[in-house]
């Protein structure tokens, strides 16, 4: 409970790591299930946006075809990223919604936008304003989710496990992806597009999620750490017993619940200010928080530039620019394309996060990354004339590469999922201090979703020939490429492990001067976990002693 790291975790043996074992209960993989959920938010927009745009019925409904192909272009861009501008604002006041009203009934309310925006969307009528005002209130919504879903599972998941459950959030997010693929798929086969329902029936993915997530919501217990914080420990304690699965006196609760309390009080001490101003002080002014928050804001903005999001939001497109000729074809490589980056998000969770670490997780799916946008850029500047010029068809000789390059796509898609897009939330989720956790998550995930909505407003345009202003398919790809291999050199630098650390042990990390804890952090945090757990175990008995005796007194109160 020190907080020191821990040895590798092998997921199929959870018995042997030396916790109680009533620890990994279904009360725990519940609630971990519910708040992951959460993460499909953003996967079922990302997989829906772009076929459901590109439905001739659609189309024809908010009349594409009177505009120019520039307009075209920015209004596709436009519809896309509405939900980014969106959820801009959403991830910005979570933080306000979370440290308010608590997780459970933030994650209420953004299903009560998320839904209502969704049904704006569906009922536009054909008016281009209700398409994108609807897009923009559901954004409000989940621009949530990265902020809400997150936190509250890295706030019950024990050290030993918590990379698995955070990145469970993430693998919902594929979950969502994959659904949609295949929701447009199956209505694109099956319904025609001539139809309303062609569209809107994929499209209701989002409700479905949305009124699921809502209603799981009063299952669950809230946030102990939470409770902490707001000076509810009596409840803290029960809510952390029944999650624990273990009494409310259990040594191994009031040991977790005293490193909580202890960690919180030390934060208030140390605290520049009671009131917000305070906490935004405490979170620039202290120079291992500042840390943090520039290792979380590099993470967002490598990680969106490195072009595997914009990928995913235009697959279709992006794979008819490779040679993939059809709509229906397009479509089911991009479903195929959806369970390769699941499966990836599954291996990531299960085998390595919590096994090799973060960091090493990390640099194996930048590597992959690499490879794959230099080979597609590469492929690009030698048939110039793909997604450039709309008559050109691709020989038979250029096959075999085209089909290398669709290949490629999905490495990249695979070292993504085991990559960047695990870490971005993971490491933003359990970096922070709980006193400014809910502040700086919010700020983070408003750079991700500021990021995300440039990266998905700007690649329509790259992705034009020169003459109309684009830096062409091959230019996109090369800059993705360049943009992946500097992520890679920053996080070599930069970025300590985090694995197996609890998260109020986190601050052993950041104690060296900024330039020494990528490469060094680790190593000087092992050597201030001994004299922690030193000094904690002479201490231990006296603790106890001290939590059992006011959870007596309690009780003979309440009597």
């Amino acid at each position: 409970m020190a907080g020191g790291v821990k040895k590798p975790v092998n997921i199929f043996k959870l018995k042997d790591l030396g916790e109680p074992k009533n620890v990994f209960n279904w009360r725990l993989w519940f609630a971990v299930i519910s708040f992951g959920l959460l993460g499909a938010a953003r996967g079922v927009d990302e997989g829906l946006i772009s076929g459901a745009f590109n439905s001739k019925d659609f189309q024809r409904t908010i009349n594409y075809a009177s505009y120019s192909d520039v307009e075209k272009t920015n209004i596709k861009a436009n519809v896309s990223a509405m939900v980014q501008i969106g959820s801009v604002g959403g991830a910005l006041f979570a933080f306000l919604i979370c440290d308010r009203i608590g997780r459970i009934w933030a994650t209420r309310q953004l299903c009560v936008l998320w839904i209502l925006g969704i049904a704006i969307f569906m009922g536009n009528n054909g008016n281009l304003g209700a398409v994108y005002a609807g897009r923009f209130v559901a954004g409000l919504g989940v621009g949530q989710t990265p902020v809400v879903g997150p936190v509250y599972i890295a706030e019950i998941a024990p050290a030993s496990v918590r990379g698995l459950c955070t990145c469970i959030f993430t693998g919902f997010v594929y979950v969502g992806i994959v659904l949609a693929y295949f929701t447009n798929y199956g209505a694109q086969i099956n319904l025609g597009d001539s139809t309303h329902v062609r569209w809107l029936a994929p499209t209701s993915l989002h409700i479905i999620f949305a009124g699921l997530i809502f209603i799981l919501t009063f299952f669950q217990y809230e946030s102990p750490r939470y409770l902490i914080k707001q000076g509810k420990l009596e409840q803290a304690i029960k809510n952390m017993a029944q999650i624990r699965h273990l009494p409310i006196d259990d040594s191994y609760v009031l040991s977790e619940i005293n490193a909580i309390k202890v960690s919180h009080e030390e934060e208030l001490e140390a605290t520049m200010g009671s009131n917000w101003y305070g906490v935004v002080k405490e979170m620039f002014y202290i120079p291992s928080n500042l840390y943090r928050l520039y290792l979380s804001s590099m993470v967002q903005f490598l990680s969106q530039w490195s072009g595997a999001g914009s990928i995913t939001l235009y697959a279709p497109d992006l794979f008819k620019i490779l040679g993939i000729t059809g709509q229906n074809e397009s479509l089911l490589v991009t479903a195929v394309f959806g369970i390769v980056k699941f499966v990836a998000a599954i291996i990531c969770a299960l085998f390595l996060v919590d096994v090799i670490g973060r960091k090493r997780a990390l640099l194996i799916g930048i590597f992959l990354q690499a490879i794959s946008m230099i080979y597609v850029a590469g492929f690009l500047t030698a048939v110039p004339e793909l997604g450039v010029d709309d008559s050109y068809v691709l020989p038979a000789a250029e096959a075999s590469a085209s089909r290398g390059a669709v290949a490629m796509i999905y490495i990249s898609g695979f070292g993504w999922a085991l990559g960047w897009n695990s870490m971005q939330y993971l490491l933003t989720a359990e970096l922070f201090p709980l006193r400014i956790r809910a502040l700086s998550t919010s700020i983070v995930m408003m750079l991700h979703f500021v990021n995300q909505y440039g990266n998905a407003r700007a690649v329509p345009n790259m992705l034009l020939p020169t003459h109309d202003g684009g830096i062409s398919p091959s230019g996109t790809f090369w800059f993705f490429a360049a943009v992946t291999i500097l992520g890679g050199l920053w996080v070599w630098f930069f970025v300590p492990e985090t694995a197996g650390r609890s998260l109020e042990s986190m601050d052993r990390l950041f104690a060296l001067p900024w330039y020494k804890i990528g490469l060094h952090g680790n190593k000087d945090a092992e050597i201030r976990d001994e004299a922690f757990n030193e000094k904690a175990a002479m201490a231990g008995d006296v603790e106890h002693v001290d939590m059992a005796d006011e959870k007596r007194v309690t009780g003979d109160a309440r009597a």
